[in-house]
């Protein structure tokens, strides 16, 4: 066998995810991720580490952005070959890449004037890393494979997705590899979610592999319950509503904000909590909740009950989704407690900044976090308790209450993790641990090799492996 495998991204960091297969005379590419770190956003920009015109195929875990934000780029800098994900990953990955090609614009024309206006230039280049057009140049080469159907994808390689249960749609990648009359299987775990979480269903488990690469985001550490999830929450909400201040909610687009408007519809639903107004500040959001009503055959039982009922969270009373800048400017306008979620999650782009110049210098108002902050963003340096941070160009005091609840993760823990790879029947030859901050990484590391008494690797950013 001759089988090559290079970590392209998300090795010993959070963001990029990228892994290279060179097989058969082929290369697939499992996912194209933006760097989302602000140490390592320069890697977004350089040439990417092989020439794209010699990739055959791509495949996509999910529509994250550390997952497939890089894909515009790589299209428009030659890849020609057909991209590979489940349905409602085509689906929702269509709604992330126009949103992320329309930051950049935006993005880049606002840096360009108040640089001019500040007579300087900025660290990055003031154009887009790609373009709305760029986005729209990449949809015609999606190519949907429905769960548990095997496809090919490339010489000798073909693939087969199982629920990743991480968000809707999200899939852990099985690649079968045929070589001289031999067989060998690589599985990717992209983004492996959690059991027993609001609406979708729970991560599929895979019974045999000779190699595994798996995330390790939070290998480091456990989830706290639901349950506690849900106290942590009411007594936010209690503490901004007798302060008079806002709640604002740095939120990812896809699932988490639709897991934060499932807790809000319970805990409203069983009076634990003041009605308030809830927005929803994120077209993206919006659309991609879209997306979700009109799957329900992916819902787990508990969700399919409750649409069952007519009590979707997705439409409770109180909730408003914004969609024009012009509604988004007028929450700012409303006195008294609001609770406003909006994007990006790690506070890296979009509307939350605006909210949060409007309300980060307030000690009546609350910024909760509620996702993983990677190292270097904005929220990450707002959670370390930085006591003022630069925000659309200009400083600003901390001196709004600072929260965080972990428990809402879509990310397996350490356990949880653990008990997907105890899933293998067979040890795999070796386990590949990725898409974690060192530490993270390595330590999940020894804790499987410990436990399970796997032979694990760490990599580093391209290092290149070959498998027999």
């Amino acid at each position: 066998m001759s089988i090559r495998l290079a970590f392209l991204g998300a090795a010993q960091n959070v963001t990029g995810s990228a892994y290279l297969i060179e097989a058969n005379g082929t290369r697939v590419l499992v996912d194209c991720g933006l760097y989302q770190e602000r140490h390592l956003r320069s890697r977004n920009w350089e040439p990417f580490p092989v020439p794209p015109q010699s990739i055959d195929a791509l495949i996509l875990t999910h529509a994250h952005l550390d997952h497939c934000g890089l894909v515009p780029k790589l299209v428009r800098d030659g890849f020609r070959g057909g991209i590979n994900c489940t349905p409602v990953t085509g689906e929702i990955a269509r709604i992330v890449l126009l949103d992320s090609a329309k930051i950049q614009e935006e993005d880049a024309a606002y840096k360009r004037k108040r640089h001019r206006k500040e007579g300087r230039k900025g660290r990055f280049p003031e154009v887009p890393l790609y373009t709305v057009s760029d986005a729209q140049a990449v949809f015609d080469r999606f190519s949907e494979s429905e769960y548990e159907k095997t496809v090919k994808i490339a010489k000798g390689v073909e693939a087969r997705f199982h629920d990743a249960g991480h968000i809707l749609g999200s899939g852990m990648v099985e690649l079968a590899i045929s070589q001289n009359g031999a067989v060998r299987t690589l599985v990717f775990s992209g983004d492996v979610g959690r059991w027993n979480r609001p609406i979708i269903a729970n991560p599929a488990l895979i019974e045999n592999a000779d190699y595994v690469t798996v995330e390790s985001t939070y290998g480091d550490r456990l989830h706290k319950g639901a349950g506690e999830i849900e106290e942590r929450l009411v007594n936010v909400i209690r503490h901004a509503c007798d302060e008079g201040g806002n709640i604002i909610i740095p939120s990812f687009a896809i699932e988490r904000s639709q897991e934060l408007l499932y807790h809000l519809n319970k805990l409203l639903v069983e009076g634990r909590v003041p009605e308030l107004m809830v927005f929803l500040d994120s077209p993206m959001a919006a659309s991609v909740t879209k997306v979700f009503e009109a799957h329900p055959e992916l819902f787990d039982k508990a969700m399919t009950d409750l649409v069952d009922r007519n009590m979707s969270p997705f439409n409770f009373s109180g909730l408003k989704v914004v969609r024009s800048t012009t509604e988004s400017k007028a929450i700012n306008r409303l006195r008294g407690t609001a609770i406003i979620i909006a994007g990006s999650g790690m506070c890296t782009g979009g509307r939350i900044k605006h909210h949060l110049v409007n309300n980060i210098t307030r000690p009546e108002s609350t910024v909760l976090f509620v996702g993983y902050q990677a190292a270097g963003t904005l929220g990450r340096r707002i959670l370390e308790g930085e006591t003022q941070v630069r925000i659309l160009g200009r400083e600003h005091p901390v001196r709004a209450r600072i929260e965080r609840i972990n428990g809402f993760s879509a990310h397996a823990d350490r356990d949880e993790l653990l008990k997907w790879l105890s899933g293998f029947k067979n040890r795999p030859r070796r386990l590949f641990v990725t898409h974690g901050e060192p530490e993270s990484a390595r330590s999940f590391a020894e804790f499987v090799e410990a436990e399970l008494g796997w032979d694990t690797m760490v990599p580093d950013y391209k290092d290149r492996v070959e498998l027999d």
